[in-house]
């Protein structure tokens, strides 16, 4: 595809600093009390940050600004400084540039040149970085694999990209040979194998990277002039859990404008600081709110394979991790954890992320003692970032973009148009569906499949030939008091995440957020199911527990106490280990199929409260047979 425009940006320079400021008049009417009087001269004191923002020249989407750019820039400056920290390895900015050189320079002896597409299909590790940023250098696109991908979506994704080469890292090479027949990389000189210490050998079927780099004599390589701001660096997947992974084009500029106002205005970190980045690379959030902005700043990196919430708050303390980037199931992780000396007087005082639900948003501040949560939203083929700028408590913050929130029927899955044919705005403070209107400011890269790109677009909304982008997200605004007159939000939900049930919505998230309060249950996934002769889905919980020490009469009252009766769960499944997605995202797809099913549900024990009762009872054959022949009163 031809390369994408320049994307939005949270702060720019058409954003006048009156706008910002105008939240100012006035404002001494609204000081009460003596906690607003705080708040009020705490939020003030966020302009010393926030009008830098508003200045910075972001680079048009012809000039020679890349990742790349930046990345040598930081390494003239902060050349010495450690960048990375990995297992028993550390590294410098400088080791790694002359690294990404060497690589760089074997890519472009190869017949690597700017455009072409590198599959990379490898799990965080120094050589990950060392590879987007050689790829970069010289102009190629990074396509990145989610590391979890076999067989049919791997396959997809490998040859959807029509990439040139392939560079696999040896924990990986067992998955890619499995469908080496069927991708569109066949040659071996075309797949180069990237050692991981001594434990694995390299195949016959592809070439030893290490192997083959000329390592002798320091190399420099200059970026390319053809490399600028509007070139596509990434091709990311999204998870495709509504179809098959699509690719997100990400230009240089996204990644410009991304870091920056991450490191400027969320983190606010400096060469100094040192993050604890746990997330796949892979995706945008490990790679750009954590990795890029590490290299905008010059700060350094811990990197981790995978998350462990046993070791999360050791390694904080050993690499004194100043700064966390975070998804909001990590931080439940952690708060399932029994209380450590470790977490005690902890290095975090920052983290930046997404997915930190409101009921956990309190405990996980003061029990970790955390001073700046900033949540951010947005899609990674989106044209839109929120970002809690202001550092306000449980949400996504505000957004520079344009945007609308629209009523939406959840049983008809569309949006509700009044009796002139035209979309109807929520009330204030009231959930519905997010759109955000696509312009010279709010510009939507979309994906490499124009017409999985046009899917996302809905026209004619306000007016005849506007365009907007589908979030497929129900958000809502909020009272955070004070804000600089910015109206914030908070994302409620997933549209394909809510269902409807006696005639209501049913918030899948809200749902969680209260059951995840009782003490008794370890993360609470809650979806929808069909029953058969009822309208709508019925709920159901999904979550693991100690069965035998598990009180259900008192779990029954809390569920009757706590949510109206369209929104307490009718089935609940106890199951050994809640599978999530590479980000930590709860997967529902595989359980919703799987519903009640008892011949579906393998071992797990299923539980049912049934109609005229309060008290949850397991599940046996023959109430199953009674809701499979529509009988059974729901």
């Amino acid at each position: 595809p031809p390369p994408p425009p320049p994307p939005p940006l949270f702060f720019n320079t058409q954003t006048p600093e009156p706008a910002i400021l105008s939240g100012l008049v006035g404002s001494e009417m609204c000081i009460r009390d003596r906690s607003k009087i705080s708040e009020f001269f705490r939020v003030i004191g966020e302009l010393k940050y926030i009008i830098p923002l508003l200045r910075y020249k972001f680079p048009d989407p012809d000039d020679n600004e890349s990742l790349a750019h930046t990345f040598e820039r930081t390494v003239s400056k902060f050349g010495l400084r450690n960048f990375i920290y990995f297992e028993e390895e550390t590294w410098t900015y400088s080791e790694v540039n002359q690294q990404a050189n060497i690589l760089a320079k074997k890519l472009l002896d190869d017949g690597v040149s700017h455009g072409d597409r590198v599959i990379l299909f490898m799990e965080n590790r120094p050589d990950f970085v060392i590879s987007i940023i050689a790829l970069n250098k010289i102009g190629a696109i990074g396509v990145l694999i989610n590391t979890s991908l076999t067989g049919k979506p791997l396959i997809h994704c490998i040859n959807s990209s029509d990439s040139k080469k392939c560079i696999v890292g040896a924990e990986l090479a067992d998955p890619l040979e499995e469908v080496l027949s069927e991708i569109n990389i066949a040659d071996k000189t075309d797949i180069y194998w990237v050692a991981d210490g001594n434990k694995y050998r390299c195949p016959d079927w592809s070439l030893d990277l290490k192997n083959t780099l000329d390592n002798s004599s320091e190399t420099q390589v200059t970026i390319s002039d053809k490399v600028t701001a509007k070139d596509t660096a990434f091709y990311i997947f999204t998870s495709g859990t509504t179809g098959v992974p699509k690719a997100a084009l990400f230009p240089n500029s996204k990644i410009i404008a991304a870091s920056v106002n991450i490191v400027k205005g969320g983190y606010r970190l400096n060469e100094k600081d040192c993050m604890y980045n746990c997330l796949p690379l892979y995706h945008s959030t490990g790679l750009m709110l954590g990795l890029c902005a590490c290299i905008q700043a010059g700060a350094a990196t811990f990197i981790r394979r995978k998350f462990s919430a046993s070791m999360f708050w050791e390694e904080a303390k050993k690499f004194n991790t100043t700064a966390f980037v975070y998804v909001g199931e990590l931080c439940r992780y952690l708060s399932f954890q029994d209380p450590t000396d470790n977490e005690q007087n902890n290095p975090i005082s920052k983290m930046v992320g997404n997915g930190l639900r409101p009921d956990l948003w309190d405990c996980f501040r003061n029990r970790f003692n955390v001073n700046r949560i900033i949540e951010i939203y947005g899609a990674s083929e989106g044209n839109a970032l929120f970002m809690n700028l202001l550092n306000k408590d449980q949400t996504i913050g505000m957004t520079n973009a344009k945007v609308g929130i629209f009523e939406y029927d959840v049983a008809e899955d569309k949006l509700v148009k009044d009796s002139n044919d035209k979309y109807v705005e929520v009330e204030k403070n009231q959930p519905g569906l997010l759109l955000v209107e696509i312009g010279p400011n709010a510009v939507y890269n979309g994906y490499t499949d124009k017409k999985a790109s046009e899917e996302k677009v809905i026209h004619d909304v306000m007016v005849e030939g506007d365009r907007w982008f589908n979030t497929g997200d129900l958000v809502k605004t909020m009272d955070v008091g004070f804000s600089l007159g910015r109206t914030h939000y908070q994302f409620v939900d997933r549209v394909g995440d809510t269902f409807r049930w006696k005639s209501e919505n049913v918030s899948t998230n809200e749902v969680a957020e209260i059951l995840n309060g009782y003490d008794q249950v370890n993360m609470a996934n809650v979806y929808g199911v069909k029953v058969a002769n009822s309208e709508g889905r019925a709920g159901m919980v999904a979550f693991n527990c100690d069965l035998v020490k598990f009180n259900w009469e008192d779990f029954s009252d809390f569920v009757s106490q706590k949510l109206p009766s369209y929104a307490q769960p009718v089935f609940v499944r106890i199951i050994e280990e809640l599978e999530t997605t590479g980000t930590f995202k709860l997967k529902k797809n595989d359980l919703r199929e799987e519903a009640f099913h008892l011949d579906r549900v393998k071992d797990d024990h299923v539980y049912v409260k049934k109609p005229g009762t309060k008290l949850y009872e397991r599940l046996d054959n023959n109430f199953y047979e009674i809701i499979q022949s529509g009988n059974s009163g729901f």
